[in-house]
């Protein structure tokens, strides 16, 4: 591939709900460029940016991938992102570094739940947005409908139309320019131009009225030039469009069929004349190592300043970073530094992905993204630069992973294998964690959602050779004491030789909630030899962790060993331990025993419609609904929820909102467990035991 300048580049992030036609899109684009030679299908497995053997099986994406074309002396680097809810941290990092964001919507279905969240993401990066109206050759196909929708989920966006279809469902040929009054038929570069077919052409007059009088809005100049001529020639009519689309009043409405390649040669012709280069973006703001915020000028003469998006671990050359050049120019062969981690790293070879294909190149400039193999420090969201001019660029927010599972190997010795395994996995997707409960013993995985795991566990099989099983995650009860109980545990065995014996009287009472565990010594006159001491308290931390009632850990309670009785020659450490265990077991199950669950805050965010389903089951689930507030077009629910009712909450909430609700949780504090629901996590724990 040619070198092309910064004013050359466009960055187009092709953005969607799944299964609205982005990768058939990209490579109808890519086709028509000439970049590849023959056009790939999704069912097929055969597509360029759909390559991983996940997606290939799924027939899906599942992560970005990149695909550079070269149009008319130009290069469009297209990041092709996933549609599905569980990887829009791959639809954030490359809404994060593109400079358009080409807003892909099927004819058939409409607006769906992730192209409305994938417009907000866009919205809130302040990108140059175009929608697509693509799939106008299936079967019930609407471009009208489709239209009404769009305007209806972005109302006041500015969506202008730029092109009208000619035909509908099988007889969709081609489009009409409403620039230039032009009709164009046929299919990727084999495009001719053509008379407005009649049945068209009052339509067409009126949006390209319509048209004129949103570039002539640009400017008082031009309106006032449009108001006394009641037209404005081309030339100018393209550059007010362009002015109002960088600017955001302006958001062009184009449209086509991917699968039939019909009106791709038109948007790569829209993407190049009317979308700003990196550098028309103006400054980025980043912040020195004081603290402040500096801005800096997207310019190819400066200091290299490059941000992280994704990293992945290639299985032929390892850890993969890509990034996105802001100023200056990455180079081969060169040192940079990590101004997030404070480390250089050394700089081997580039890369130009295209897909899986790898091609080595000298330097990344201004504006272009390019890959990095082999770094050692380098994740997502560090920011690269000089080491004389360091600064660190705004990181990427990702969502908080809330689906969670417990993983074990399936094999006897894989535990090692499995926890560096799953540690390469969250490197590579900041919304995939790994954490050990101590209070369970479980090793939970969490992501975004089943699908996201699922994905999880088939890399872990396929890269990694580690096969596991997943079960849901225990709740963490505790159990803890209401009142004061004395009791006494002794511990007294003759066998042939010398014996055991161990005698203890204990006191135990409740603790403030929080304050753990304490164990107090009131041992006077010898009762028991001090050497003896700590192997009742050793009993007693033994006989909290297995529980009275579930097996649960014993919390905020105070054991006072008071009396107790020795042997000369019997007493041993293994005694008093066993002693001090049997005496705070009885006195502890005199002294009002109890379940304690855990409770969590969470705040829910959903649109108004959803408020009363939303409120009804958060009630449902035993759930105490703090308040309500708006946060633009939403609501927020702010509620204290028991977390054994919400351990599914993130496919139940996507169930009840059709994908349109998020949340958040944080843990609050501990509650007793009301008795129905104590009774029976207690059979369980009973249950389970006597299956050991």
């Amino acid at each position: 591939m040619a070198n092309y300048s910064s004013e050359t580049l466009r960055n187009v992030s092709i953005v969607g709900h799944g299964g609205s036609g982005k990768t058939t899109l990209t490579e109808a684009m890519l086709y028509t460029s000439g970049a590849i030679t023959r056009l790939g299908k999704v069912d097929d497995g055969t597509t360029t940016s759909d390559y991983d053997p996940d997606e290939i099986k799924r027939k899906m994406s599942i992560s970005t991938a990149l695909a550079p074309v070269e149009w008319k002396n130009y290069k469009i680097n297209i990041l092709d992102t996933p549609g599905y809810a569980d990887f829009v941290a791959e639809v954030i990092s490359a809404l994060r570094v593109a400079d358009i964001a080409l807003i892909n919507v099927c004819a058939v279905s409409g607006v769906e739940v992730q192209t409305e969240r994938a417009w907000q993401y866009a919205k809130e990066y302040g990108l140059p947005r175009l929608v697509f109206i693509n799939r106008l050759d299936k079967e019930n196909a609407n471009f009208e409908e489709t239209l009404k929708m769009a305007k209806e989920a972005f109302p006041k966006a500015g969506l202008t139309l730029f092109q009208l279809p000619i035909g509908k469902e099988k007889t969709f040929e081609g489009v009409v320019d409403l620039i230039k009054l032009k009709a164009f038929k046929g299919a990727g570069k084999e495009v001719k131009e053509d008379k407005i077919p009649e049945n068209l052409e009052a339509q067409a007059a009126e949006y390209n009225e319509k048209l004129v009088e949103s570039a002539a809005e640009t400017s008082d100049e031009l309106l006032e030039k449009y108001l006394d001529s009641g037209t404005l020639p081309e030339d100018e009519i393209k550059t007010a469009l362009k002015k109002g689309i960088l600017k955001g009043s302006i958001i062009p409405v184009l449209c086509g069929s991917a699968f039939k390649n019909i009106g791709t040669s038109l948007l790569l012709d829209s993407i190049v004349d009317y979308f700003p280069s990196p550098l028309e973006h103006g400054e980025i703001k980043a912040t020195n190592p004081q603290n402040e915020e500096v801005a800096i000028k997207p310019e190819e003469n400066k200091n290299p300043l490059a941000l992280v998006f994704k990293t992945v671990t290639d299985p032929y050359i390892g850890r993969l970073t890509y990034f996105k050049v802001y100023s200056g120019a990455v180079t081969a062969d060169s040192t940079i530094y990590n101004a997030t981690k404070e480390k250089k790293e050394r700089l081997g070879h580039l890369l130009q992905l295209k897909g899986k294909t790898q091609e080595d190149i000298k330097q990344v400039p201004t504006g272009d993204i390019g890959a990095a193999p082999k770094l050692e420090v380098t994740t997502t969201g560090d920011t690269l630069c000089s080491e004389n001019q360091p600064v660190i660029l705004p990181s990427i927010k990702f969502p908080e992973p809330l689906f969670s599972v417990a993983i074990e190997p399936k094999t006897r010795g894989d535990e090692e294998k499995l926890s560096t395994s799953l540690a390469k996995l969250a490197e590579e997707d900041p919304t995939f964690t790994v954490k050990r409960d101590p209070e369970t013993k479980q090793t939970l995985a969490s992501g975004l959602g089943d699908l996201h795991l699922e994905v999880i566990v088939d890399r872990l099989h396929r890269r990694f050779g580690v096969e596991t099983t997943r079960s849901a995650p225990r709740i963490p009860y505790k159990e803890t004491i209401l009142a004061k109980a004395k009791a006494q545990g002794k511990y007294k065995k003759q066998t042939g030789g010398r014996g055991q014996y161990g005698d203890t009287w204990i006191e135990v009472e409740p603790l403030k909630t929080g304050k753990g565990f304490e164990f107090v010594d009131k041992i006077t006159g010898g009762s028991i030899p001090k050497n003896y001491i700590p192997s009742v308290e050793k009993g007693v931390k033994e006989a909290l962790d297995t529980g009275l009632l579930a097996g649960c850990h014993i919390v905020d309670i105070r054991v006072t060993l008071y009396d107790g009785s020795y042997h000369p020659v019997d007493s041993s450490d293994m005694a008093f331990k066993i002693a001090g265990s049997l005496a705070f077991k009885k006195a502890a199950l005199d002294a009002k025993p109890v379940l304690l669950e855990p409770i969590v805050n969470m705040e829910v965010i959903i649109p108004e419609q959803y408020m009363g389903d939303t409120i009804g089951d958060l009630s449902g689930k035993r759930g105490k609904v703090l308040g309500m507030d708006a946060r633009g077009r939403n609501q927020v629910v702010k509620a204290k929820v028991p977390l054994a009712e919400v351990a599914n909450y993130a496919s139940e909430l996507r169930s009840i909102t059709h994908g349109r609700g998020t949340f958040s949780i944080e843990f609050s504090h501990y509650e007793e467990v009301p008795k129905d629901i104590r009774d029976k996590v207690i059979a369980e724990a009973q249950a389970k035991t006597s299956n050991h």
